[in-house]
């Protein structure tokens, strides 16, 4: 996985699913070979042109509103703000967990601070892994795991039927990590990325298409995001509004003497 950029953390993990070729089997997965100058340099595969296909809903899970947990997540909010590493460290579970696709990660003979760090870099130079961190205390949407109510992580998981999903890449001839689900009910579909574009269509509570740009913007971060509106038409909405399937996750539980940063869901920045 790139590192991520220090942008929200809905916003850096939609633009992540915009840059769908990246995690696709086969393709930019090792450094391409040298040309030789005779050679014409190799295309990129396109994507599958948009056509309409079937709503499959997507619930989010309910928030979740214990004050002590908002407290806490307020408190390592302005720790991240200072980088005040020792003093997070105190916040961090001793028996922390990092869980990547091959297992626990995390380092037993290391503390929990050292194998945070580990998984969110927060030890990067340009100050990204605490502006990660900070992200995760900001994210809105955090629910429980299982039926475990002393064990939350951020952001929330949404529930949907994972056969329809299937059935829906497969119909569409895409990849998973071209769709993603919104946020909220409801949001306008506007026929161009321009700030006044006219509203075209309203997104139901189900998964969404992304469309990538054929030529990534060069200037300025984008705001919006290029999407497959149900009836296959192509329009834009707001960049943090969509969040892919994979979401990384910081998770938290509840000790005896206070909450803690128990654990990392995801690959981590690269190596």
């Amino acid at each position: 996985m790139s590192h991520r950029p220090a942008t929200p953390i809905a916003a850096a993990l939609v633009l992540a699913s915009m840059l769908l070729f990246t995690a696709m089997p086969g393709v930019a997965q090792a450094p391409a070979p040298q040309q030789a100058p005779s050679q014409a340099p190799q295309q990129a595969p396109q994507p599958s042109p948009p056509k309409p296909y079937k709503k499959v809903s997507v619930t989010l899970a309910p928030s979740v509103t214990d004050p002590s947990l908002n407290a806490f997540r307020k408190q390592f909010a302005d720790i991240a703000t200072r980088k005040n590493r020792p003093v997070l460290g105190r916040l961090v579970a001793k028996d922390f967990f990092w869980e990547r696709e091959n297992g626990n990660a995390a380092d037993k003979d290391k503390t929990g601070i050292e194998n945070l760090a580990a998984a969110i870099g927060l030890d990067a130079k340009d100050g990204s892994g605490w502006q990660l961190l900070a992200d995760y205390a900001a994210e809105p949407s955090i629910s429980q795991v299982g039926d475990r109510k002393d064990f939350v992580c951020a952001p929330a998981t949404p529930v949907f039927d994972e056969k329809e999903f299937t059935a829906l890449v497969q119909s569409t001839e895409t990849h998973p990590a071209e769709w993603g689900y919104p946020l909220r009910n409801g949001i306008e579909v506007r026929d161009s990325a321009a700030p006044n574009a006219k509203p075209v269509e309203k997104l139901g509570q189900h998964f969404v298409r992304v469309m990538p740009e054929d030529a990534p913007p060069n200037s300025a971060a984008p705001t919006t995001l290029r999407i497959v509106a149900p009836a296959g038409k192509i329009g834009y909405i707001p960049l943090a509004l969509l969040l892919p399937l994979g979401i990384e996750q910081l998770c938290y539980k509840k000790e005896a003497d206070g909450w803690k940063i128990a654990g990392y869901v995801g690959e981590g920045p690269a190596e």
